[in-house]
């Protein structure tokens, strides 16, 4: 009778963590699957929700979906460094242009940690279902004269060079809205657009986003790559 009884016990032991287990793969499968493309935009209708664009800067500024961050798959460095700062408690969902690139760059966020989908298909079955698409126009670029100008006509000049779709950019927005309260030196703000002001960027050699430089009365006094703290910035303002 006692033998039966543990049986029973062991039995529904082995039931309830074999349920267990089933519905953690089903989850960890759902968030690391591939999704038709009317999935997909329900599933980032959030402007919270984490959108990655895997091709090239070029490809990005032909078309892309709205309020997605890019990191070209292509470039292992400047994917390493830009997905770094995506938050690994959301989930990320991923597009290239025909689901091939982003699958692969799914494979490696999820060894990374991160929660990814996949559009199926990409940007070509995004437009096939008529869904919309951002930033397919020809802005004009800024001037380097015009860039120049100001450089030398503002005692300091704090240039931002970044773009709205890259993450490290987008996570030194609150930073740069601190220093422009609490600053006690009074700059001009200049930012220069990564994905389009190619002439300048060239001018000033800066190639990875976000560059930060500082000038003073027209000269650069100083320069940085990557994130930058509120402290940081004000030490340059107060040493210089």
């Amino acid at each position: 009778m006692n033998s039966i009884k543990v049986n029973k016990i062991n039995s529904n032991k082995i039931f309830f963590t074999s349920l267990f287990f089933l519905a953690t793969s089903l989850s960890a499968l759902a968030q690391n699957s591939t999704i038709n493309a009317a999935a997909f935009k329900q599933a980032i209708a959030s402007p919270k929700a984490q959108v990655l664009d895997v091709r090239t800067a070029t490809e990005f500024n032909g078309g892309h979906i709205q309020h997605a961050l890019q990191a070209n798959w292509m470039d292992a460095k400047e994917f390493a460094n830009r997905t770094q700062h995506l938050d690994k408690n959301e989930t990320v969902y991923v597009y290239c242009q025909a689901g091939g690139r982003s699958a692969s760059a799914q494979n490696y966020l999820v060894q990374q940690g991160y929660k990814v989908v996949n559009l199926e298909g990409g940007m070509s079955n995004w437009k096939m279902n008529g869904f919309p698409v951002e930033g397919a126009g020809n802005k004009p670029q800024m001037r380097v004269e015009d860039f120049n100008k100001t450089v030398q006509n503002s005692q300091w000049v704090l240039v931002d060079v970044g773009a709205e779709w890259c993450p490290p950019c987008r996570k030194m927005l609150p930073v740069l809205a601190e220093l422009k309260s609490k600053s006690k030196t009074p700059y001009y703000f200049l930012a220069v657009d990564g994905g389009n002001d190619v002439e300048v960027m060239k001018s000033i050699h800066s190639e990875a986003l976000p560059t930060f430089v500082i000038y003073k009365n027209g000269k650069e006094v100083w320069r940085h790559e990557g994130l930058v703290t509120l402290q940081e910035f004000t030490n340059v303002f107060t040493k210089n």
